[in-house]
């Protein structure tokens, strides 16, 4: 069994920006997540991790949760990202906690490592009706 969404986490706020999404949206996806990042006061730094990050969920939904998803983003006293599919799910404590990089195979196997180094934090909530991963903006105001 999977675990569930902290919780602890932040509620979510008011949609900054949301849209589904297939492959052929993802150039799309990332140019309208930078502008509402932009207009959240992330450096440029920040925006290049958080759209890296986002990027990133965006094509595990495309390879592995059934080729179309959902992102939200939400400002909720830090700006979080909520990307969603109604794919088979996945066994989470294969991806969760991990430290150290992971070794890559056919099927990848770095997307929620790589997310992990660059989001402040990474929820998930995953079984047979989808997943939904949440995350949170590493800015300099939450490295620590």
């Amino acid at each position: 069994m999977n675990p569930p969404l902290d919780q602890h986490a932040p509620t979510p706020g008011k949609p900054l920006f949301s849209t589904s999404f297939a492959l052929a949206d993802l150039t799309r996806v990332r140019r309208e997540v930078e502008a509402a990042s932009r207009r959240c006061g992330l450096a440029h730094d920040e925006i290049e991790n958080w759209v890296v990050a986002i990027n990133e969920l965006m094509i595990n939904v495309i390879r592995h949760g059934g080729g179309r998803g959902a992102v939200r983003l939400l400002l909720d006293g830090q700006l979080t990202c909520e990307v969603t599919d109604q794919g088979r799910g996945f066994n989470t404590g294969h991806y969760f906690p991990r430290t150290e990089r992971p070794p890559l195979s056919e099927t990848g196997g770095m997307g929620l490592w790589v997310v992990g180094r660059m989001a402040d934090y990474v929820l998930v909530d995953s079984g047979p009706a989808g997943t939904t991963i949440r995350i949170a903006a590493r800015t300099r105001d939450t490295l620590g």
